[in-house]
């Protein structure tokens, strides 16, 4: 099949659902070689043959990664390497949300671990074959600075959990990650950008408490227009050469709040290279 996406090859984490799916399908729909990283094998494999089926694309995968553990992070991407030496688009979209903290098996709060540790570590990964295939783009989908919070002395809020504490330095950290990866980037052909899908009906919201889970349904746009600014930052011609941003509804938002603290996207960066290589 031809489309604008011919010869490319798309990584979208969180693929088989929501946001994710959306995304990888409008990806799929313009011709390009699409790897769909989830958790669940079975759920996985019914939402490739979705992409497929629908878009008429054989060259839709499924790689198969549990993103709280870096252990399998690493697995996973020696495996798309093992079939993959390019690497033109990565959406880091998965995540989760939890009433409760949890802590996984490596040490890492659960949250944290899935929805930005993984994504750091992920990129990290792959760096070297995005460089090798550029030009090529990062998208993290995060959501806008206000109200967002981060404690560099309480990553794993270990002194106090909320479900509101813990999405957001997840997405203020994605957002940080954004910036000082667009700074190291630079030169590269590699561009880096975040966006705000706003509130998206999703089964995720099984897991935000329930008068929540109320107001946001009642807010919601369908998955398919919250994936369309990250679609957009993926394939237009428009942001090809744009780094270090933040975008809504395909338009720049001001990054402000805490992301604006002098030096802080540089030491959450610092502090998750600790994390993520730490001695097992």
């Amino acid at each position: 099949m031809k489309g604008t996406m011919q010869d490319k090859v798309c990584l979208v984490t969180g693929g088989n659902r929501g946001i994710g799916f959306e995304t990888a399908r409008a990806l799929a729909a313009e011709g390009a070689t699409v790897v769909i990283l989830c958790r669940d094998a079975a759920k996985g494999e019914e939402a490739r043959k979705k992409i497929a089926d629908e878009t008429k694309n054989e060259n839709v995968e499924l790689l198969v990664c549990d993103l709280s553990l870096q252990s399998d992070v690493r697995r996973a991407v020696a495996e798309f390497e093992k079939k993959h030496d390019r690497l033109h688009v990565l959406v880091n979209n998965a995540g989760i949300f939890s009433r409760e903290r949890h802590v996984t098996s490596e040490g890492v709060e659960r949250v944290f671990a899935t929805n930005y540790l993984s994504h750091f570590l992920l990129t990290e990964l792959l760096l070297n074959t995005m460089k090798a295939s550029a030009p090529a783009r990062i998208v993290n989908v995060a959501t806008k600075t206000t109200g967002l919070k981060i404690d560099m002395d309480d990553l794993m809020l270990e002194k106090s959990y909320s479900f509101m504490s813990s999405m957001g330095r997840t997405k203020l950290g994605l957002i940080l990650f954004t910036m000082e990866l667009a700074k190291r980037l630079e030169g590269t052909g590699v561009t880096v950008n975040a966006m705000h899908p706003g509130i998206v009906k999703t089964d995720l919201l099984a897991g935000v408490p329930p008068f929540l889970a109320f107001l946001f349904r009642l807010m919601a746009r369908s998955p398919e227009r919250g994936a369309q600014t990250a679609v957009w930052l993926a394939t237009s011609s428009d942001v090809e050469k744009t780094s270090g941003k933040l975008f809504a509804d395909e338009k720049e938002v001001a990054i402000g709040g805490q992301a604006k603290e002098t030096g802080l996207a540089e030491k959450l960066w610092k502090r998750s290279e600790e994390l993520v290589h730490a001695p097992s």
